[in-house]
Parts: C-alpha cells; sequence; structure tokens
C-alpha cells in the first residue's frame, strides 16, 4: 500500500509539473508574441563573454590603470575631482560635466565647462541664475533639455536638500532629475569613490570586443551583462580612476572605425582580437596551401560561445571578415527621423536713428527646445500648398503684432535643413519689414532684439543658419543693386563698335584687305 501511495503521489506530482511546464511555456509563448526581443528567463549565460577567471581580473585592472596614469587628457572636470577638498563642489562639478558630456564630444566641452563653472562655481550659484540665462550659456552645445534640467536639479538641491548634493548612487539616480544609471554610477565613482560600474557608449563598445559580445548593443540580455561585466571589473581602489580609464580607452584606442588596436592595454584579454588573429592565421596557411591536418595542429583554436545560436550575447549575423574587431557591437538599424516643413519669418523694423531690430518669441517651458528664442513659426501640414505660405505668415503676424500684413511685402528667403536627433527639420524663410506695429499683451511671450543681441541670446543653431541666410541674401541683394546701372546710365554706356570715332560712323577700309594675304594684311591695314 505504501508503494501504491507513493506511486500516486508521484504521479499527481509529475501530472502537477507537466502541468506548470505547460503554463510557463504558454505564458513565454504569449510574451514573445508581444515582444520577441525579450530574453528567456531559462536560457544560461555562457562564461564566455563573463570574466570567469578570477586571475584575469586583476590584470585586466593593473594594465587598464598603468595605461590610463601614463595616457589620460588633462580635463578640467579631471583636475577638480583630483583636487577639489569639498565634496559638494567635487560632486557638483563632475555632475555638470557629465550631463556636458553626453552625446558631445570633450573637445566641444570643454571650453563651455569652464565658462560654465567660471560663472556658476557651486550649485547655490547655479539655483539662483534664470532659464533663459541658462539657455543662453548652453546655445551651440545642443539638447538644451540637458542645460534645463541641470538648472532644474540645482533648485531641487538648494530648496529640498538643504543644498547638499545627494552622497550615493541611489540617491543621484533617484533625487537628480536627467541622473540616469550611467550619470550616478560615474558621478559616484569619480567624486565619491564609490565602488560602482559605469556604462555609457565607449565602455559598451570595449567590453563587447573584449568578451566578443555581438547581439543588438541596446537589448536588455546585453544591457544586463555589460552592467554585471563592468561592476566585476570596477578597480576597489581607484573605482573613478578605472571608470574614466574605460571611457578613455574606448574614446581614443578602442574607437568605432579603425581601432589601433596595437596599442591596446588589455589586447590580450580580448576575444574580439583574438579571434581576428586566428582567422588572419588560418587565412595565411590556406595561402600558403598548408594541409588541413598540420593546419590544426600549428593554429591555435577559436574560443568560442559553447551555447553559441541559443546565446543571447552571441553575433546574430555571420563574421564579416572585412569588419574584424568592428563585428563587435553590431547596433540596431536606427529609425529613421521624422520630416517636418517649417515656415518660418524674419520680422524687422527700424526706429529713427536705432538699430535694425528682429522679432522673437519665446518657445513653450516643456517640449523640444524649451524656453529657448525663436523667429516666428509655424509648423505646416503635409497637404500646405506653396502658394499658402503668404498667407498662413500674414495670418500668423496678425496674431502677433496685431498688424495686418500686405502679402506682397512677404519676400522669400530660402530654406534652412536642420536636424535634431530625432527629426530632419526643414524651415521654410520669407521676410517682411514692419514700419508699425502694436505692443499689447500677448499670450506668448515675444520681444525685439538687435543683431548684436540676437547673437548673443539664448537662440537655438537653427535660427543661428536662418539668420546667416538672411544675412548672405541680403547682401547678394545689395551687391546686384549696386552692380545693376540705372535706365540714364546704360543708355550713356553703349558699347560702340570696334574702330568707331565720336560723332562719326565706323571707318571704311579699303577693298584690298579682303583679298590681302596673311603677309600683307599689315600694309592693307594703312589703306
Amino acid at each position: 500500500m505504501s508503494r501504491l501511495r507513493s506511486a500516486v503521489q508521484k504521479g499527481k506530482r509529475a501530472a502537477l509539473e507537466n502541468t506548470e511546464v505547460i503554463k510557463s511555456s504558454n505564458k513565454k509563448k504569449s510574451k514573445s508574441a508581444i515582444k520577441e526581443e525579450e530574453p528567456s528567463e531559462t536560457k544560461p549565460s555562457s562564461s564566455y563573454h563573463f570574466f570567469h577567471d578570477p586571475t584575469e581580473i586583476p590584470l585586466f585592472r593593473s594594465h587598464l590603470l598603468q595605461w590610463y596614469d601614463q595616457n589620460k587628457r588633462e580635463l578640467p572636470w579631471r583636475t577638480l575631482a583630483m583636487t577639489e577638498p569639498g565634496v559638494n563642489i567635487r560632486t557638483y562639478g563632475v555632475w555638470v560635466s557629465e550631463i556636458m558630456l553626453q552625446q558631445t564630444q570633450v573637445a566641444t566641452v570643454i571650453d563651455y565647462y569652464n565658462r560654465w563653472m567660471k560663472r556658476w562655481p557651486t550649485v547655490e550659484k547655479l539655483a539662483a541664475a534664470t532659464l533663459e540665462e541658462v539657455n543662453q550659456m548652453w546655445a551651440g552645445l545642443g539638447y538644451y533639455s540637458r542645460g534645463r534640467r541641470l538648472h532644474e536639479g540645482a533648485q531641487k538641491v538648494v530648496l529640498e536638500l538643504d543644498g547638499q548634493m545627494p552622497k550615493t548612487t541611489a540617491g543621484l539616480l533617484k533625487q537628480l532629475p536627467g541622473v540616469g544609471r550611467y550619470t550616478a554610477g560615474a558621478i559616484s565613482s569619480i567624486a565619491l569613490g564609490q565602488v560602482t560600474g559605469a556604462v555609457d557608449g565607449n565602455v559598451i563598445r570595449v567590453l563587447c570586443r573584449v568578451r566578443a559580445i555581438g547581439a543588438d548593443s541596446t537589448s536588455p540580455a546585453v544591457t544586463d551583462a555589460l552592467w554585471k561585466i563592468a561592476d566585476t571589473l570596477v578597480d576597489p581602489e581607484r573605482p573613478g580612476d578605472f571608470n574614466q580609464a574605460m571611457m578613455e580607452l574606448g574614446a581614443r584606442v578602442c574607437t568605432p572605425k579603425s581601432p589601433l588596436c596595437g596599442q591596446c592595454p588589455v589586447q590580450t584579454h580580448c576575444h574580439a582580437f583574438r579571434k581576428v588573429s586566428i582567422k588572419q592565421e588560418i587565412d595565411s596557411k590556406r595561402l600558403l596551401s598548408k594541409l588541413v591536418s598540420k593546419l590544426n595542429t600549428s593554429v591555435p583554436d577559436i574560443e568560442n560561445c559553447l551555447t553559441a545560436g541559443s546565446c543571447d550575447l552571441c553575433l546574430s549575423e555571420d563574421w564579416d571578415p572585412q569588419l574584424g574587431v568592428q563585428n563587435y557591437p553590431r547596433k540596431p538599424v536606427k529609425k529613421a527621423p521624422r520630416v517636418e516643413q517649417t515656415l518660418t519669418c524674419i520680422v524687422e523694423r527700424q526706429q529713427a536713428g536705432e538699430e535694425m531690430e528682429y522679432f522673437l518669441t519665446q518657445r513653450p517651458s516643456k517640449g523640444l527646445l524649451a524656453g529657448m528664442w525663436e523667429l516666428p513659426s509655424t509648423l505646416l501640414e503635409a497637404d500646405t500648398s506653396e502658394n499658402k505660405y503668404k498667407g498662413l505668415i500674414c495670418d500668423m503676424m496678425q496674431k502677433l503684432l496685431e498688424k495686418s500684413l500686405d502679402a506682397n511685402s512677404v519676400q522669400s528667403v530660402g530654406e534652412v535643413v536642420h536636424i535634431f536627433s530625432h527629426i530632419h527639420q526643414t524651415y521654410i524663410v520669407f521676410s517682411v519689414h514692419v514700419s508699425d506695429w502694436s505692443e499689447g499683451e500677448q499670450e506668448q511671450k515675444t520681444c525685439w532684439l538687435t543683431k548684436s543681441a540676437l547673437k548673443e541670446a539664448a537662440v537655438s543653431t537653427g535660427v543661428k543658419k536662418i539668420m546667416k541666410l538672411y544675412e548672405s541674401s541680403s547682401k547678394v541683394d545689395s551687391k546686384e543693386k549696386k552692380r545693376k546701372p540705372s535706365p540714364e546710365k546704360r543708355s550713356n554706356k553703349i558699347k560702340k563698335p570696334k574702330g568707331a570715332v565720336t560723332n562719326e560712323g565706323p571707318k571704311q577700309l579699303c577693298l584690298s584687305k579682303f583679298f590681302s594675304t596673311s603677309k600683307t594684311k599689315a600694309k592693307s591695314q594703312n589703306c
């Protein structure tokens, strides 16, 4: 009976397990139907893509930091992090640099950073500034939302945190707007010495090549793997230097194109480099007509992932020998930016004895280019015909200036193309000169600025391009007017035929000229 009972219990357990397996498989199927890229929890991660040998990790750290100490660039935020004793100022300074460096090259950021820190050396100083001042300082760096979030974060630190910057990675991530996982890790490791990884675009490229991770670098499986590797590798004694060394390596050696593998300090740890080297050696052996049997003994095997084909981290495409180490990482195809057309008008006025002024409006406090000043503009619908452009401008200016414009006074200037990260924008530009206007209250904030003031104002790169086009077109028009003589002058400058004499007809040539040879032509001229 006991055997029977145990058999029945085993049968029930087996049936229950089968039911759970079926349910879990159905759940997986439904989830995969919604999002096929979501990794399965049951897939094991291969040790090939990680640092499974504990002796390799300290060697990697040592090689990288030794290279960094000898080759690092002297940058103002690095100097501040090393020399500033005040933890609050140090954290603030590193925070500013990390926000500025998002999607912007180091060479561009240096001057902006120096000017920013000179004007607002503390978080309290930044909090007291206006958004317009911040936008003006940020002009030219792009992605103006970054500057706005710095300003918002500074105000939050002063008003809600008693002026004290967060002291932990979790605090930075939670309490500062615009600070994500990477930025929090970078600030806390560099400014606060916390042992945490920091995975940005440069680090992604380095780790993907070092551990032969070729799957979509934005997928959850790859993201989780890279952070796990970064947290494992970071040096507990010098976490800030280690993270900066990884970024420096990706920026200067392990570059997206034409990487300098011969100068790489962690070359011996790189799976991608080893794979390329072995493949080149195999190909050279084949070119020398070596036997396959001998080839296997003379060339080392390529170490590969044991679960290739079902691994979430391996190359999903065939190896491209032309790319070499650039097979890693494979980036997803970028979504094409949406195409937009915006109708823009340059409105100018000039009061007696004063400089020419231009009319600007302020954008909303949220969204694209929030709080920036721009020329009067309206987004065009896809089916708007060109013959309606002037009418739309007249309607727009009627609302802004409470003035009716003659459509004939609106002149075409040209087109300006400006590419945002997600928008392919074409500005269709017109201009108009107004002699009288209303200064009544408007829902939208407006102002008149001189040319010199406009250059210093918080305007976008797109506006600067439009004004540059307008100035160049105005110069061309003025030159053409100078070159084009008046009707009276044109009538007095009738070109006379060759040989003509004033108040006389053309000089008659002798008949012999038409029959003379080349030798006698000189004599016939005097006939």
